[in-house]
């Protein structure tokens, strides 16, 4: 085992832990990772990033972050993040098995003195418990021995570099000595700092998904109900909006992704009764059938030539977890059309749609057999797709169904 004592050591170096770790170590900290994926811990030994975040290309290939997959060196460690996922199981209920695991496997190597930070999104009461966890299954007291907080990220995902060094950080503990070991290390990135308890931490987190969630489920219900009355949903928000203070409506699109689609959950799962945020889920949710269905009310699928552009949750990233492309790929599969095309031009050669692989078009290959191609239907809006819809030749008769309006001619459903 390697014997260098490190500051920082990162559990989980996905998209959350690895560009964490590595603005740590653009900030002085001598970080290590520990990640059970052999594939990620290849490709950031080897000094690049699997996945895409900018501003990180150079941090990578120093090659000072070394990901290891034994949980031994935690103890060269002054202080451990754990950055691992927390999914929404199908019956509304948190996953924190990943949490459960990190502990189970760190439980052998934790030092007197070492300070825990909880980093990954977590529904109420979980830092409480990993507290319970700390103290039962070991002899130390967390205050006096080993130390805890809950410090909550809350970066966009393409914007980690900038948002590390930006975003206030939020320090939830419950006693002094945790908050200060804690606040020395994210002082580091020069930004605001509120110490809170646990769970007002862990409800900010929450909190700023949620409100999100729901505010793009406003925008896609009154998207619905202007097709339903024949409105124009871009043409209303854009007046709506104009010079008016109070507030303002988002637009339209898929509202998805790992946090924006599940952290309702962390909440609905202490609470009995229906509310604002199901509702707000199943609109959002709603979202592929309403293109599907309200594109039959134009034109039908079944025997016809269709595309889909894009694959991932968000416009410009690779991230395809908790898309609603894969819900929307398999709506218009029940229809019955003779052929499903799909384009992302951020991923590989085979895009994953939960579970089924299929062949990643080029848009070359799209725009070159567009007079056969009847509908069109934006999954994602990536900055090149605005583009190839605007260049388009007009009179091929293709119907395109375009939430995101990437094309600015204010229609969702239009043909060329």
């Amino acid at each position: 085992m390697n014997m260098t004592n490190y500051d920082i050591c990162i559990i989980g170096t996905g998209r959350v832990g690895l560009p964490l770790a590595l603005s740590f170590i653009d900030k002085g900290f001598n970080v290590c990772g520990i990640d059970q994926d052999e594939n990620t811990r290849n490709i950031i030994n080897g000094g690049e990033m699997p996945f895409l975040e900018p501003g990180y290309d150079q941090l990578i290939k120093s090659k000072k972050l070394k990901v290891y997959d034994n949980f031994e060196i935690i103890k060269n460690c002054k202080a451990i993040l754990i950055t691992v996922g927390t999914p929404l199981r199908p019956h509304i209920e948190t996953d924190i098995s990943y949490i459960e695991s990190a502990l189970e496997s760190i439980s052998p190597y934790i030092q007197k003195g070492q300070l825990y930070i909880l980093r990954s999104t977590v529904s109420p009461h979980t830092t409480m418990m990993v507290k319970k966890w700390l103290e039962n299954k070991n002899s130390f007291r967390v205050g006096e021995d080993i130390f805890l907080s809950f410090c909550p990220e809350r970066i966009a995902e393409g914007k980690a570099y900038e948002e590390l060094t930006e975003l206030p950080q939020i320090i939830g503990v419950e006693d002094e000595e945790s908050f200060k070991r804690s606040e020395a290390i994210f002082k580091a990135f020069g930004v605001d700092i509120f110490r809170t308890s646990y769970i007002n931490a862990e409800l900010v987190k929450l909190y700023n998904n949620i409100a999100r969630y729901v505010h793009f489920s406003v925008a896609n219900q009154l998207a619905l109900v202007a097709d339903e009355l024949g409105g124009n949903i871009y043409d209303i928000i854009e007046m709506t909006n104009h010079k008016y203070h109070r507030s303002k409506i988002a637009f339209p699109g898929f509202t998805a992704g790992t946090c924006l689609r599940k952290d309702f959950g962390m909440i609905n799962e202490w609470m009995p009764t229906p509310d604002l945020l199901l509702s707000a889920w199943k609109i959002n949710e709603f979202m592929p059938n309403f293109l599907v269905k309200h594109i039959q009310k134009r034109t039908q699928i079944t025997g016809k030539k269709v595309v889909i552009l894009g694959a991932s949750f968000k416009s410009n990233t690779d991230d395809v977890r908790d898309s609603l492309v894969p819900k929307l790929y398999r709506y218009i599969k029940r229809e019955m059309p003779n052929a499903i095309m799909v384009n992302d031009y951020f991923l590989g050669s085979m895009i994953n749609l939960d579970g089924e692989m299929v062949t990643n078009t080029s848009l070359d290959k799209i725009k070159s057999e567009i007079a056969d191609i009847d509908i069109i239907f934006v999954g994602a809006s990536h900055s090149k797709y605005s583009e190839f819809l605007n260049n388009l030749q007009e009179g091929s008769g293709t119907w395109i169904a375009d939430l995101y309006n990437l094309n600015k001619n204010n229609q969702i459903f239009y043909q060329i």
